[in-house]
């Protein structure tokens, strides 16, 4: 068993980043810039967000953090979000989910300018990615593939079960792990939460992407011997023995499935670090297409 290391991968993806981008800005051009908008106080979005403008610092990006209040008025946001749109110097947003419930997710998601949608949650780089056409890739399948391509993980011909269908990552991985190229090439089932046979579906399953947000929903028992394990989860649950009083869990019992696998992601440390490299490479990506 080996561990598909996220500290490991994503510190290999930000040190080609940063070299692109002292090459980039030598070249004359101007710096990544990477917008981020937070609202609210939620715990687990104020370390995320925080996380993403310490690794912009380290490639050498430009980072923003707009923050507003839990009872912000839509009229608010969409302000915000058009007055970024129309920032030059502003390469990529992304404004952490979730939202509060007076705030529509798909319209505010639908506002960014595709050009600098980062994220890659708009319609449009959806579209374009169900295609097979150069779009942002959603940060999180975005990172699964940089590290199976990191560890040179076999994926053509092998039978990928991706468990959940969320539109951030259930949907967009099945889609990637099925595309002609590599990572890709699988042969694809999506279950969710009206699957039958869960259990009898997984055994044949080569590779596993577990997506649902179920701490550790995916027992040894559901696994065959030498599958790949990607635990997508990231869930806090209650934990009086750690100083924080939670611990952080995936939705694999790692435990237990680990010994059973040929790889499989820790959490955390694992597919989280990769969500943010990605996202890096996105805001990359998003600059230099203004030079195209």
């Amino acid at each position: 068993m080996q561990i598909l290391d996220g500290k490991i991968v994503s510190q290999s993806v930000k040190e080609k980043i940063k070299e692109k981008t002292i090459l980039f800005k030598n070249a004359g051009n101007k710096t990544p810039h990477l917008a981020a908008i937070l609202i609210g106080n939620n715990g687990a979005s104020e370390t995320y967000v925080a996380s993403k403008v310490k690794n912009c610092e380290e490639v050498g990006f430009t980072s923003s953090l707009i923050r507003f209040e839990e009872n912000i008025e839509e009229a608010a946001l969409t302000a915000a979000i058009e007055k970024l749109n129309n920032d030059e110097d502003v390469d990529g947003i992304l404004v952490q989910l979730p939202l509060p419930k007076q705030i529509n997710e798909e319209k505010i998601i639908n506002l960014i300018s595709p050009d600098k949608d980062v994220d890659g949650f708009h319609p449009m780089s959806i579209g374009k990615m169900v295609q097979g056409l150069p779009t942002f890739i959603p940060a999180t399948p975005y990172g699964i593939l940089l590290m199976l391509e990191h560890y040179k993980i076999e994926t053509a011909g092998k039978h990928a079960v991706v468990i959940g269908r969320s539109n951030i990552v259930g949907r967009p991985i099945s889609i990637l792990l099925s595309r002609n190229a590599y990572p890709g090439n699988c042969t694809v089932t999506v279950c969710h939460s009206r699957t039958k046979n869960l259990k009898e579906i997984c055994l044949q399953a080569d590779i596993i992407v577990a997506a649902l947000g179920i701490p550790e929903f995916l027992k040894a028992d559901m696994v065959k011997e030498n599958a790949v394990v990607v635990d997508v989860g990231i869930t806090r649950v209650a934990d009086v023995t750690k100083k924080s009083g939670f611990a952080i869990k995936g939705d694999v019992d790692f435990v237990n499935v680990a010994p059973k696998c040929s790889y499989i992601t820790p959490v955390p440390g694992g597919v989280g670090l990769m969500t943010i490299a990605a996202l890096l490479m996105n805001t990359f990506s998003a600059c230099e297409n203004k030079y195209k």
